[in-house]
């Protein structure tokens, strides 16, 4: 498990250690808003990394709004931010608080956070135009210091697609929640247009709702990553399928049933069975979490969790008691637990799901992705794979089984490195299924980069043609594919 990392900017230099408070404002002694912000990493590899800022007020009047804003040496990059509007001019970022997270009163805070692609850390920090270091703002013309570029085989993700539906502001009343029995009275009485917020912190418990947003009145959690959700159950004697039943904890870190329209946002998943599960609860948007450490998959879309969205966050380490189950991303069903998880017409359509500008891996033990056959039209785009810790087991040995219909594919990066069992970048099957579909076809790939790692044979392997008659799958020409014992795809590629 990563430590977490605390950044500490000061006019010139970055340096990495303990918490360190970052003061503007009038002196102590004058009434009015002191704040401070911390920068904390909390989550690193190999490119990259996340980190929270926290915005706190130690003064004595309310503050109405904040801006914080620092320079990122050459060759690092934010990739993706939350809780916040971002601008850009040149390497200098501005983050500027959104309609709900403007006010700190005196002792409170607020948090953002963003994902950086490459290693620099924040320099010439200002917050409202003040040094963050205290004192006059930085000069601008002291330059950030040089940090090395990204390895050209991992670039980093591009933003957000603008199809991707953004979180909007709470409309209603925000509960804050800082112990695990407060956050479990707060899942089961939230109404449409709430919010819940969850305070740093570690939650244990069995964390489960069935309550329900409107498309116009959605429901929110969201937390800084330092809010930590486990769950160390399971325990009790589970229903025939899997339902919230008295005496039964299912050892989900968070489960939705039958709880569509919600946002979940920036907090942490850890140490569960599995980590995130959706059934039944349709147009949830999962974005800037960081699931880890689970005995299962990650996060499953799941019992007709239709036109969903994960996006600008990271799943790893999943698998730990059943690799050949540790799915990184779960869409739908398999056709043999349609019995339970079929709602609509016998079948799991989880449909329309997009997965966007998350990383997935390392030590994902199954694919990054499944896509369950019986899916249709979903969007997997912009994200990086990190094969490293792949299984192998229950034919786990490639970072998408795309066995759903007319999914689109593209500008993901995929690697693999050892440890770990890999064939294949990204596979298709064709299981059958009643009622029958054309599994496995339709499906698009571009602009995909692949690193076999001189151990996977394609990047993409489509394993029937026959079995898609009409409906064919297509690889595009823009994918492109190194370290390969065979090369790109075994089907005629589209220019």
């Amino acid at each position: 498990m990563r430590t977490l990392r605390t950044v500490a900017v000061t006019a010139a230099v970055a340096l990495l250690g303990a918490a360190v408070p970052y003061l503007t404002g009038t002196a102590a002694h004058a009434a009015g808003p002191v704040l401070r912000a911390t920068v904390t990493q909390v989550s690193v590899w190999a490119t990259g990394y996340g980190a929270d800022v926290t915005v706190t007020n130690t003064g004595d009047a309310p503050a109405t709004g904040w801006t914080v804003a620092f320079d990122l040496p050459t060759g690092t990059t934010v990739s993706s931010s939350w809780s916040s509007v971002r601008t850009q001019s040149g390497q200098r970022y501005t983050f500027t608080n959104v309609s709900w997270n403007g006010t700190v009163n005196p002792g409170a805070s607020q948090t953002f956070g963003f994902n950086a692609a490459g290693l620099g850390t924040p320099v010439n920090c200002t917050v409202n135009g003040g040094s963050c270091a205290g004192g006059p703002a930085p000069s601008p013309s002291t330059p950030p210091s040089p940090s090395a570029s990204p390895s050209p085989s991992a670039p980093a993700s591009p933003s957000p697609s603008p199809s991707a539906p953004s979180s909007p502001p709470p409309t209603g009343p925000v509960v804050d929640v800082s112990t695990a029995a407060q956050l479990s009275s707060a899942l089961s009485s939230a109404n449409p247009g709430s919010t819940i917020r969850l305070a740093a912190g570690t939650y244990r418990g069995a964390f489960a709702t069935t309550r329900a947003g409107t498309a116009n009145a959605r429901i929110t959690l969201t937390g800084p990553r330092t809010a930590v959700l486990i769950n160390d159950g399971p325990s009790g004697t589970a229903p025939s399928c899997p339902a919230p039943t008295a005496g039964w904890d299912s050892g989900y870190g968070l489960w939705l049933f039958n709880a569509p329209y919600w946002n979940l946002t920036g907090f942490t998943v850890a140490e569960s069975k599995k980590g995130i599960v959706l059934d039944n609860s349709h147009h949830v948007t999962i974005s800037s979490v960081y699931v880890h450490h689970t005995e299962d998959e990650g996060v499953h879309f799941r019992r007709s969790s239709a036109d969903g969205v994960i996006r600008d966050s990271i799943v790893e380490y999943t698998g730990l008691v059943q690799p050949g189950y540790g799915e990184g991303v779960y869409l739908g069903s398999a056709g043999s637990n349609w019995a339970c998880h079929g709602n609509s017409g016998g079948v799991d359509r989880s449909d329309r799901v997009q997965v966007l500008n998350n990383r997935i891996g390392p030590y994902v033990a199954a694919e990054h992705i499944d896509i369950k056959e019986g899916t249709f039209d979903g969007v997997i785009r912009g994200n990086t794979f990190d094969g490293r810790g792949i299984s192998g087991q229950n034919s786990a040995d490639s970072w998408i089984d795309a066995k759903g219909i007319g999914y689109l594919i593209e500008n993901n990066t995929g690697t693999f490195a050892a440890p770990g069992t890999f064939v294949n970048g990204y596979e298709t099957h064709n299981p059958a299924t009643t009622p029958s579909f054309l599994n496995g076809c339709g499906n698009v790939w571009r602009a995909n980069s692949s690193n076999l790692g001189g151990v996977g044979q394609y990047a993409i392997r489509v394993t029937s043609t026959s079995k898609c008659a009409g409906n064919l799958n297509v690889v595009y020409a823009s994918n492109t594919v190194t370290n390969a014992t065979t090369g790109l795809t075994n089907i005629a590629v589209t220019p």
